[in-house]
């Protein structure tokens, strides 16, 4: 017999306003308390989503699927209902396997291709109760630092909408930080997770290399490649990492002057935009008032041996693993023909470097031999030190202006944008240790800057215990003014084929 579906008390319209400021955690509670239903809950979002629309997050979208699996959610049994992701809809980055919707990757050579099955850890939010929240925009192919991609348009920050999210997660960054999902899942190679969450001044983990099931992803280096939740807590990450790992562990409430921080003024502190290194030294200011040590470390050697890994390493292994990827979501396509149909000018030119750079198997087996002296110096580093963590700028300065895919201005002078963008970001990656970015505040431009903390190897959960308390120390997090109130948005061209789409769906 069907369960009787649950009733929610009157709604108090202050608690309707505010709902899509909710955090998982708040909102499965509302959900158990009955002060609203999951329907309401999901209406609410998608009419969120219409009014946001011009951040363009997403790039497909089933809002009648979601009503009636929200309407199902709220007839669930008891048992069901208690599910720790019951009812909450969460956006996935459209390199991640759903059937329900189709997986692009942010290309035309994938457009419209639905795969056999789910990826592993979209599976497992479903089997926690969650929702299928959509499919979030991203930099083409996943290789990019800015999501203007010219195929899907670019994702906006909701905090200016003529500034890039962030990439290649852009579009799960902004719908979070716009406030349409309570959280997203986006993937990470080089820093895909956590640079747009400091951009757009939300929480992304990137966890430590094969932590979750890595299967169902479109591929772009397998030995960094990780999927990573974005939130606006740590609370909610961590709930997710406990989903996706399979190892349900409570966080560990941490004193903080219990923790020892590694600072590395070389190399990642140098040469900052003025208002990060503002916002950072106040941060670890407010870290070291409320106790925790900090103690100033050098890593230099970790760029010396992260710049002979790069390019010829995710050339290679995007070559050899797309195949693969190809075959086993039934397509009879080749990487070739998918290259042919790349729009955004900057992944062509990564493209047409391939044939100019050696990535044979010399090359190849040279960057693994530097990712494990790369490895070695972090441990080293961790060990020498007795660090609980690093802590660092997440990127040295805000998010610049949609369009500038290949320089940016930093301190007065012109800079590659893919390079500095991730320069703070990629070692970690390639040393497959776990970092998290936080919001540690606002520039005088009004955005948001980040904080990363990177642990050791498989220390995932004592570093989002860290980052639960490092969240406590600073000030909680602003949200972004309303979309009509937003600065900038006379350059904002007219939604796109795709994004036109999703949108008339809401």
């Amino acid at each position: 017999m069907p369960a009787t579906p649950r009733i929610a008390r009157p709604i108090s319209e202050r608690l309707l306003l505010e709902l899509h400021e909710l955090t998982i955690k708040q909102a499965t509670a509302g959900l158990q308390k009955r002060l609203f239903s999951c329907e309401e809950y999901v209406a609410h979002l998608l009419r969120r989503a219409g009014r946001q629309a011009r951040l363009n997050a997403f790039v497909s979208f089933d809002a009648s699927a979601m009503l009636a699996l929200a309407r199902e959610a709220d007839r669930a049994d008891a048992e069901a209902a208690l599910r720790p992701l019951h009812g909450m809809p969460i956006a996935i980055k459209d390199n991640i396997n759903t059937v329900m919707l189709p997986t692009t990757a942010g290309t035309a050579g994938l457009s419209s291709r639905f795969p056999r099955t789910n990826a592993s850890v979209v599976q497992a939010l479903f089997s926690a109760g969650a929702i299928p929240g959509g499919k979030t925009n991203m930099h083409e192919l996943a290789l990019g630092v800015t999501s203007n991609n010219c195929w899907s348009g670019p994702v906006r920050n909701p905090w200016n909408i003529d500034m890039i999210a962030g990439g290649s997660s852009g579009g799960s960054a902004a719908a979070v930080a716009g406030r349409v999902s309570p959280a997203a899942l986006g993937t990470d190679t080089g820093a895909s997770v956590r640079l747009p969450a400091s951009l757009c001044g939300v929480v992304g983990f990137r966890p430590s290399v094969r932590r979750y099931p890595g299967d169902g992803i479109v591929p772009v280096s397998r030995s960094r490649d990780v999927v990573g939740p974005i939130a606006r807590s740590v609370e909610d990450v961590a709930l997710i990492d406990e989903i996706l790992s399979g190892h349900r562990q409570a966080l560990e409430v941490l004193e903080p002057r219990a923790i020892r921080l590694g600072v590395p003024r070389a190399p990642f502190f140098q040469g900052l935009d003025s208002n990060v290194q503002t916002v950072i030294e106040a941060a670890l200011s407010a870290l070291a008032g409320a106790g925790v040590q900090l103690v100033e470390i050098s890593l230099g050697s970790v760029n010396l041996w992260n710049q002979k890994i790069g390019l010829a390493a995710v050339l290679h292994e995007m070559a050899r693993d797309m195949p693969h990827y190809l075959n086993e979501c039934g397509y009879d396509l080749s990487l070739e023909e998918i290259v042919a149909g790349i729009s955004s000018p900057d992944v062509a030119h990564l493209f047409a470097q391939r044939r100019e750079l050696e990535i044979s198997g010399n090359a190849y087996h040279a960057a693994l031999d530097a990712r494990v002296h790369l490895q070695a110096a972090y441990a080293e580093c961790f060990s020498a030190h007795r660090l609980d963590a690093i802590v660092f700028p997440t990127a040295p300065m805000p998010a610049s202006r949609v369009g500038e895919d290949h320089s940016v201005l930093l301190n007065g002078r012109r800079v590659p944008t893919f390079p500095t963008y991730i320069r703070n970001t990629d070692p970690g990656s390639n040393a497959g240790i776990p970092g998290i970015s936080l919001p540690a505040g606002l520039a005088s431009t009004g955005l948001p800057i980040g904080l990363e903390l990177d642990g050791p190897s498989c220390g995932d959960r004592r570093l989002l215990a860290i980052a639960a308390m490092v969240e406590r120390a600073l000030p909680p997090a602003p949200s972004p003014p309303d979309l009509d109130q937003l600065q900038g948005g006379r350059d904002a061209p007219e939604l796109n084929q795709h994004s036109l789409r999703a949108a008339a769906t809401l």
